[in-house]
């Protein structure tokens, strides 16, 4: 009796070890929702997150089917993986995150919500701070394949021609 009881024992420590030594891959949850719930805005990343893993130090990981481009103040570009630590209300050493400005594409270091009741989000480029405004963060923007979006801006020129 003794034995099986040792055995039984061994055998859900082991289970225990191995579930809690996995990282957290929560496919019940959107990351949206993620990102809510540690002081951030949904609409940060695109809907079209495949899945993404949280690990216990923070890393966090986002996976899309491949790399795309939105629009938020500028146009920015996501990789096909974005990696970034996820504290409260940040997400620090961002990589796979680049930002449109003035013709060129930047890399988006850090992204900060200080103070929510500020109405701001501060976003590190490396050589300038970017100020903008949470309301454009509200939802989570559709984000398109680099083709696609070059097809998108010439119809946008070709009514503003036609205006």
């Amino acid at each position: 009796m003794a034995k099986f009881f040792n055995t039984y024992f061994t055998v859900l420590l082991c289970t225990f070890l191995i579930l809690f030594s996995l990282p957290l891959s929560l496919s019940d949850s959107s990351i949206h929702d993620l990102l809510r719930s540690k002081g951030l805005p949904p609409g940060l990343l695109p809907r079209e997150v495949k899945s993404y893993t949280l690990l216990e130090n923070g890393t966090l990981e986002v996976f899309l089917d491949g790399p795309c481009l939105t629009k938020f103040e500028n146009r920015v570009y996501f990789d096909s993986v974005v990696r970034a630590n996820l504290t409260y209300g940040s997400l620090i050493g961002v990589v796979g995150l680049s930002q449109e400005e003035l013709f060129l594409w930047l890399p988006v270091k850090d992204i900060i919500v200080d103070d929510p009741r500020s109405g701001l989000i501060l976003f590190d480029i490396g050589v300038a701070h970017k100020q903008l405004s949470l309301s454009l963060f509200e939802d989570p923007p559709s984000c398109k394949p680099q083709g696609a979006w070059k097809n998108h801006e010439r119809k946008e020129k070709g009514f503003e021609v036609m205006r």
